[in-house]
């Protein structure tokens, strides 16, 4: 049996991860050269061009786009085999990748890894903060947190909690537009739309004795950011969907007013993420548990704190 080229395969990854021949020779401290030729190696062995390659540009071709999980599952469970040797004798230690949303990221996140890293004072951990989705695999993502609806996907999901969604808008812009009573009433509402979901123009609800409803939403606003909604909530420009964590201040002090919180305005929930594949250096492995514990509780502090009717 010829055994794969599993440097050439680890050496692949690293490109796809570095975005760069340079990048994945300075991050594997090998020579640009080295690179190049495991590259060459693997796509002669293969029979298919991995990237496209110009001077100024680095990009995968299709085949290269579907084989980069793969390489990195192998890149990943061969690093955290050898790790997990290193780290049985010792505290772990290291760096670890963390994506989150921004604001939740600031709120909750960031309060609990200084936390975790009281307590493991060898681990770094660089954190990333964006309400975009990012490719985990991709970009050498050990840990994701994401409030969704999770679809189908390769990726190793837990569920931490519900994320409970509130439609809400200023009290002014209520007294002059009205008042919604059932989620038809939102066609003729202005409604601000979140883009970073698979269909921004549709909310759907649920009652609790099993009604649905579905809407197609219009208003002045689309934006990728939930807080980027808040100064034209307040201005009395429409309506948004918001989480908890993003206007339980504004509700409590009045700003903000929630409407028909007799229906579930999302089933949403956050979650952790991590790549495919089963063994993860024990760095990453502690950091998983720790912010699911966290999270998991942070999620019920929301859900007790809602100030709402």
């Amino acid at each position: 049996m010829k055994l794969p080229d599993f440097e050439a395969w680890a050496v692949f990854a690293a490109v796809v991860e570095h975005r760069s021949f340079s990048g994945a020779a300075d991050a594997l401290a090998v020579s640009k050269a080295t690179v190049s030729k495991a590259i060459t190696r693997l796509e002669a062995r293969l029979g298919t061009m991995l990237f496209h390659r110009t001077s100024r540009r680095l990009t995968l071709t299709d085949s290269g786009r579907s084989l980069a999980e793969h390489a990195q599952r192998i890149l990943n469970e061969g690093t955290a085999a050898e790790e997990a040797a290193f780290e049985s004798a010792s505290a772990p230690a290291g760096l670890v990748r963390v994506a989150a949303p921004l604001t939740f990221g600031i709120q909750a996140v960031a309060p609990a890894l200084a936390d975790f890293m009281t307590l493991y004072p060898g681990i770094k951990v660089e954190l990333r903060l964006s309400d975009a989705f990012v490719d985990i695999v991709g970009e050498g993502i050990d840990i994701a947190l994401r409030i969704a609806e999770l679809p189908d996907s390769s990726l190793r999901a837990r569920r931490l909690g519900p994320m409970v969604m509130h439609i809400v808008g200023a009290p002014g812009y209520f007294d002059k537009a009205g008042r919604p009573r059932h989620p038809a009433d939102l066609a003729h509402h202005a409604c601000f739309a979140y883009t970073n979901t698979s269909n921004p123009d549709m909310w759907r609800f649920r009652k609790a004795g099993g009604e649905e409803a579905a809407v197609r939403i219009d208003g002045p606003i689309r934006t990728d950011s939930g807080d980027a909604m808040i100064p034209a909530l307040r201005a009395g420009l429409g309506i948004a969907r918001l989480p908890d964590f993003l206007i339980g201040e504004e509700l409590a002090t009045g700003r903000l007013e929630a409407v028909l919180e007799d229906w579930s305005a999302s089933a949403a929930a956050l979650h952790l993420l991590t790549p495919p594949g089963t063994l993860r250096p024990a760095r990453v492995e502690a950091l998983i548990e720790f912010l699911s514990d966290r999270l998991r509780k942070t999620c019920g502090e929301f859900h007790r704190n809602d100030s709402t009717p």
